[in-house]
């Protein structure tokens, strides 16, 4: 991207604290990366291939880092990035007992003036400044190695509008600054291996991001929520109604095209598919997913799309605002990497971890790559939405070892179409990335944490459960020890409930699903109750969200002085022309630091 920078005013410089060590050199037993990713990275970076190698290796171990960091120091970091020149993970603090913090842990200190909060808070106040879309405007959001909000802008588009929304902005201080670009992003369109085209009914193809499996055990792929805005439409494997693969967008509810982000299931439901974990780099040897990871500034990554293949460059923010002309949709990563129309959904990889989707960019692939600007939506949350498992292979490394199995299975909740479960952690020589829990000899739901909650069962009936842990390469423990549970007897109500614990933690969103499985029209208005606890309710967004995907928010931030939630709250919402059938979500969202709270359950009466 060519920059031609206009500061709005004088960007504070953050302070680099010296390390008394630095980290050390990959060793020989640390897993190679693979072939097409040194190559790409190689090529992109203009590095050697033992440079590029190397560069693969060290953001594995910053990765690493970052993961194993700390949740109180976590909640003190204004930011984090790969710091190529060092080869470490770098973080910005405010103050030197944080910086201690992060020393300890293995990541290089940045001491800065502007916090995570006061930054979030001026992303946010820009945002509140360029609703609905001001021309010319790209996109906005922190930007944690100058300690500072980002706007970007292309004047050649600009105008009057534009020059009005600059002058308010530079009201806001120091803290915010533009950067000119040449170009504004765009929705990448054109004409089951990742990176391979996929056609959405008779519509220009898109790529497919990464194979998954859901609860049941069935088969799927994540891509762009652009592509798949159209519910339970025929998806096909080549151009013309032959060859169908599946179906995008079932039922409505497997689709986001919003603020919330881009991203989108399509259900392999078509007789003669498998999933694959290989990644097409056309004409290089294939990459084996082996598991996710979070985008970091500063890291190396590669994409594969349908029509400008097989793509590298380094991460050039995260957590942005991108405005798109028709929405604004945050949470987006933005790359320096080139893309071309028809890439849309594609697989983003970070050596052999997946990391995103392909949402959009300047559809430039000019040599040189001075003005190629693409964009991703993160795959973590798209995974996580959608109570997905990504589809991985054995990857590049000898990670063998299952993890321990999980112990004390225990009943903590039932209802009569519901049973609620939690266990001790596995452990595992690299770490345990979800668990699977049994009904019997079928998986019924796969998490992240040590506890689940299983729905849509009968009342009145016996069942046993298991759980199993697993990690990135793939390998499963032994089941754990049954537990036997029988559900209540039931009533004829339309009450449906959650008793799935979540933390809710400062600057994130608590996402807690409900399925109903009750007949014809929602009631409006429908009665839901909270039950939470919370430091601080005036740091809570609390919303609604209805199988058709319509939101109504229950509880709104705002407010100086901190109070505590209620034990139980009940709100009674408006939701007419709603089906009652379908998954209905609870998001908390803490708007605020240094607070503490759990969402202990909730439930909807239809």
């Amino acid at each position: 991207m060519r920059i031609r920078g206009k500061v709005l005013s004088t960007v504070f410089a953050t302070t680099l604290i010296p390390l008394s060590m630095f980290a050390p050199a990959a060793s020989a037993s640390q897993p190679l990366p693979p072939p097409a990713a040194v190559d790409g990275v190689a090529h992109a970076l203009h590095l050697s291939t033992d440079q590029a190698r190397e560069r693969l290796q060290q953001q594995d171990g910053a990765q690493r880092i970052s993961a194993a960091l700390p949740q109180s120091l976590r909640a003190a970091l204004a930011g984090e990035w790969f710091d190529a020149q060092s080869g470490q993970l770098a973080v910005a603090v405010t103050d030197q007992a944080a910086a201690n913090a992060a020393l300890a842990a293995g990541a290089q200190p940045h001491l800065v003036t502007r916090g995570k909060a006061q930054l979030d808070g001026l992303a946010a106040a820009v945002g509140k400044l360029a609703a609905p879309h001001v021309p010319g405007i790209g996109g906005w959001g922190v930007d944690p190695v100058t300690d500072s909000v980002v706007v970007t802008v292309d004047r050649a588009a600009a105008t009057a509008v534009t020059a009005r929304f600059l002058d308010a902005v530079s009201t806001l201080g120091e803290g915010v600054r533009t950067k000119d670009v040449a170009g504004l992003p765009t929705r990448q369109s054109g004409t089951v291996q990742p990176g391979n085209p996929w056609w959405p009914g008779s519509e220009s193809n898109c790529s497919v991001g990464f194979d998954a499996t859901d609860a049941q055990g069935g088969k799927d792929f994540v891509t762009a929520g652009h592509c798949t805005n159209d519910a339970d439409q025929p998806v096909y494997g080549a151009s013309g109604q032959q060859n169908r693969v599946g179906t995008s967008n079932v039922g409505g509810s497997h689709s986001v095209d919003a603020q919330e982000g881009d991203m989108g299931v399509v259900a392999v439901d078509q007789p003669g598919w498998t999933l694959s974990a290989s990644v097409n780099t056309w004409g290089g040897a294939a990459v084996t997913v082996t598991g996710s990871t979070e985008p970091l500034v500063g890291q190396a990554v590669c994409h594969s799309g349908n029509t400008s293949h097989w793509q590298c460059g380094t991460v050039t923010a995260v957590d942005q605002s991108i405005d798109y002309g028709s929405v604004v949709v945050d949470g987006l990563s933005t790359t320096n990497a080139c893309s071309l129309g028809g890439d849309s959904g594609g697989a983003w990889l970070a050596a052999d971890k997946a990391v995103g989707l392909h949402s959009g960019g300047q559809s430039s692939c000019a040599p040189g790559g001075a003005d190629n600007q693409s964009i991703f939506q993160p795959v973590n949350e798209a995974l996580q939405k959608w109570s997905l498992t990504l589809f991985t292979g054995g990857g590049s490394g000898t990670d063998t070892q299952a993890p321990s199995t999980p112990a004390n299975v225990r009943s903590t909740s039932t209802t009569a179409t519901s049973v609620s479960l939690a266990w001790d952690a596995s452990t595992d020589n690299v770490g345990v990335t979800g668990y699977d829990v049994c009904n019997g000899a079928t998986v019924a739901t796969t998490v992240s944490g040590t506890s689940a909650t299983i729905t849509g069962l009968t009342a009145d009936t016996a069942y046993s459960f298991t759980v199993k842990a697993k990690d990135a390469a793939g390998n499963s423990s032994a089941a754990s020890s049954e537990v036997s549970v029988r559900t209540p007897p039931g009533s004829s109500g339309r009450v449906f409930s959650s008793t799935t614990a979540y933390p809710i933690k400062d600057f994130q969103v608590s996402v807690s699903p409900i399925r109903s499985t009750a007949t014809g029209a929602a009631a409006s208005p429908v009665t839901v109750g909270v039950s939470a606890t919370h430091t601080c309710v005036e740091d809570l967004t609390i919303t609604l969200v209805s199988p058709s995907g319509n939101r109504y928010t229950l509880q709104r931030s705002g407010g100086a002085t901190c109070h505590a939630y209620p034990a139980g709250e009940t709100y009674s919402v408006p939701v007419s022309g709603q089906q009652a059938s379908g998954t209905w979500t609870l998001r908390v969202a803490d708007n605020g630091p240094g607070d503490t709270g759990t969402l202990n359950g909730w439930s909807i009466t239809l």
